[in-house]
């Protein structure tokens, strides 16, 4: 899936890019509040995908001697800055130019182009309009993407099993945009109907609030990704019943996991043998149960298996995520 990651990111860092210059060309010609916060939300869009698209790249580098399993959670960090450059970046500036505008209320000017004057209010909403077209197709990419790689899952569930931050951040950053567009639009037609010019003050603040909560969601979901999650449950279940079927193995203690990049799945397990083995026939099993683990899922690329007395199964809330005690 890591090319459609990067295709989702693409086509949102253009479509942001276009948005935003549109934005601030209506911003300075209508003077409008929430047009302005709209505008600064897609170049930080945009700042974020090329963050992301950095995040991937790094993720990709080769095991050293240095980092001995990998880049791979280069891409969690930059999901992580991502967030927090959507909350200040975004959301904590569009809620300060809000309140500037509430204290400062100003009516949308008028704007002469190509020599013909131009109400404020339509040159708002046509780029308003255009901003929702951009970022509608834009998040029908990123949900296209996410579609593929979520399965049956509720999109909630999805996001929160999903380790794939880039995409789902995308996806998260183009609803936010398309809702906030939404909001834009209300402050923008409100304003001018009832004409009350403090209404687009309001509408940036509420754009903030949107901004700063999908934000403070990505902050938790990318702050379990680096600190290191289970693979998912499925996955788990299927490294417990490989193991269970090697007739050598009197007892399973633990079965551990742990994402170290979207793709790159650490597996440790800790069996009890039958004593009677032979170091051979053990090193057999071992390169058995490895094979069979990488065949299950191509996620798995390291796998450790340690030998050890039967452990008594924990049933504690100490249980270590991913580990799944067997009789």
């Amino acid at each position: 899936m890591a090319h459609e990651s990067n295709g989702a990111i693409y086509t949102a860092a253009g479509a942001n890019l276009a948005i935003a210059v549109a934005k601030f060309a209506g911003s300075a010609l209508t003077g409008s509040s929430a047009m302005l916060a709209e505008g600064v939300h897609s170049v930080v869009d945009t700042a974020n995908q090329l963050l992301l698209l950095v995040g991937l790249k790094k993720a990709r580098k080769p095991a050293d001697a240095r980092h001995p399993f990998g880049y791979g959670r280069e891409v969690y960090f930059y999901a992580f800055l991502v967030a927090l450059l959507i909350f200040l970046g975004g959301g904590a500036f569009a809620i300060y130019e809000g309140w500037h505008k509430i204290g400062h209320p100003e009516r949308a000017v008028d704007a002469v182009i190509l020599g013909r004057t131009i109400p404020g209010f339509w040159i708002n909403l046509a780029i308003l309009g255009f901003s929702v077209a951009a970022e509608g197709y834009s998040c029908a990419v990123a949900l296209r993407a996410f579609w593929g790689e979520k399965g049956p899952l509720p999109p909630i569930t999805a996001i929160r099993r999903s380790k794939d931050p880039a995409l789902f951040t995308v996806l998260v950053e183009d609803v936010a945009a398309l809702l906030g567009l939404v909001v834009a639009v209300a402050g923008v037609v409100l304003a001018e109907v009832l004409d009350r010019p403090s209404l687009d003050g309001w509408a940036s603040i509420v754009i903030g609030l949107i901004l700063i909560g999908m934000a403070a969601f990505l902050m938790i979901e990318t702050h379990g990704l680096l600190i290191g999650e289970a693979a998912e449950p499925d996955l788990v279940a299927a490294i417990r019943d490989i193991v269970r079927t090697e007739p050598a193995v009197r007892h399973v203690n633990e079965v551990l996991t742990q994402h170290l990049g979207p793709k790159d799945v650490l597996v440790n397990i800790s069996l009890d043998l039958d004593d009677a083995m032979r170091a051979g026939e053990i090193e057999k099993l071992v390169d058995r149960l490895d094979a069979r683990m990488r065949e299950a899922s191509p996620k798995v690329t390291r796998v450790f298996v340690e030998i050890q007395s039967r452990v008594p199964a924990r049933t504690d809330d100490r249980l270590p995520s991913g580990a799944l005690p067997v009789d």
